[in-house]
C-alpha cells in the first residue's frame, strides 16, 4: 500500500509556481493577484480562506481578503463582485461558499466573470470542461487529477467509480476521468440512492469518494489492489483534539487501506491539492493562458 501524500505534492507544486512567478517579476511582469470574498464568520470557511492566503504568500502572489458581515445583502455582495470583475489588478477571485441562507448562491456565481473564476464554478467554465475545451477546472477535481498524474497511477481504460454528484466535485470529477486527455477511464457515478452501489465499488479499479458521509466506504466495498481517493472532510467530535473535533474522510481508512495499492489520507491527501489547484488556476489567469481578454 502506497500513501498518496497530497501535502508533500502540493508543497512541491507551490515551489514550482513560486519559481515561475519570480521569473515573471524579474522580467517586469505583474505579480499574480488572487482575491477572496468571505461573507460571515463560518469557522470552516475562515480556516480555508486563511490557508489560501498562506498559499498565496508561498507562491509569491499578491492576495486580498474582503470580509463582509453576515447580514450583507445579496445586492451588496453582487456589487462587490462586479467591482472585482472590473479591477484590472485582480487576476482571479473566489467567493467562499457556503453563503448565508438569504443569498442565492447560483445568482452570485453567475455574476462572477468566468475569466476570473479560478474556482472553476461558473456555468461557462463548467460547460467548457464538459466539452473538453480550455477552461478553469474546479479546484478539487483538478487536484485529484494532478495527484494521479504525479504518482503515475494508470487510469486509461480503468473502471472508475465516483461516489457523489455535487456540482463542485462529483460531476466535474466524473467528466475529467471520462475525458481522453485526463482520466480516459470507464466511469460510473454513484450516490446514496444507487441500488447497486456496493457492487459497483467492488468492481472498481479506482474509487473517488465524495459523498460527504464519514466512514461510508468500508473494506467490503473495495477490491484488492484498488486505488482509493478520499475527498471527505467531515468534522467529527474528538475529545483528544485541542479543537474538540477532527477531520474524518468518507473512507474507513484503517480497514480499507490494507486492501489498496494507493490511498489518500484525511487530512493530508486531497485537501492540500485543492488549494494548490487554486494557485495553478490563478497563475494561468495572470498569464491569460485560457482567456486572452
Amino acid at each position: 500500500m502506497t500513501l498518496i501524500d497530497g501535502k508533500m505534492t502540493a508543497a512541491a507544486i507551490k515551489e514550482e509556481i513560486k519559481a515561475e512567478v519570480d521569473q515573471r517579476i524579474a522580467a517586469g511582469q505583474k505579480r499574480p493577484h488572487l482575491a477572496a470574498v468571505l461573507v460571515g464568520h463560518d469557522g470552516g470557511s475562515e480556516a480555508y480562506v486563511k490557508n489560501k492566503v498562506i498559499a498565496c504568500e508561498k507562491c509569491g502572489f499578491k492576495s486580498s481578503l474582503i470580509r463582509l458581515d453576515e447580514d450583507t445583502t445579496e445586492e451588496q455582495l453582487l456589487d462587490c463582485i462586479r467591482g472585482l470583475n472590473n479591477d484590472p489588478d485582480v487576476d482571479g477571485f473566489i467567493v467562499q461558499l457556503p453563503l448565508p441562507k438569504h443569498i442565492d448562491e447560483q445568482r452570485v456565481i453567475n455574476v462572477i466573470d468566468y475569466r476570473k473564476d479560478v474556482d472553476g464554478i461558473h456555468p461557462v467554465n463548467a460547460g467548457r470542461m464538459a466539452l473538453g475545451l480550455p477552461c478553469f477546472i474546479s479546484a478539487t477535481p483538478l487536484g485529484i487529477i494532478t495527484l494521479l498524474q504525479r504518482y503515475q497511477i494508470p487510469t486509461s481504460g480503468k473502471k472508475c467509480v465516483v461516489l457523489g454528484r455535487s456540482n463542485i466535485v462529483g460531476k466535474p470529477m466524473a467528466q475529467l476521468m471520462l475525458q481522453k486527455n485526463y482520466g480516459d477511464s470507464t466511469v460510473t457515478v454513484c450516490h446514496s440512492h444507487s441500488a447497486t452501489l456496493k457492487d459497483e465499488c467492488r468492481a472498481a479499479d479506482i474509487i473517488i469518494a465524495a459523498i460527504g458521509r464519514p466512514d461510508f466506504v468500508t473494506a467490503d466495498m473495495v477490491k484488492e489492489g484498488a486505488v482509493v481517493i478520499d475527498v471527505g472532510t467531515t468534522r467529527v467530535p474528538d475529545a483528544n483534539s485541542k479543537t474538540g473535533f477532527r477531520l474524518n474522510g468518507d473512507v474507513k481508512f484503517n480497514e480499507v487501506a490494507p486492501k489498496c495499492e494507493y490511498i489518500t489520507p484525511v487530512p493530508g491527501g486531497v485537501g492540500p491539492m485543492t488549494i494548490c489547484s487554486l494557485m495553478k488556476n490563478t497563475l494561468a489567469a495572470a498569464k491569460k493562458e485560457i482567456y486572452s481578454n
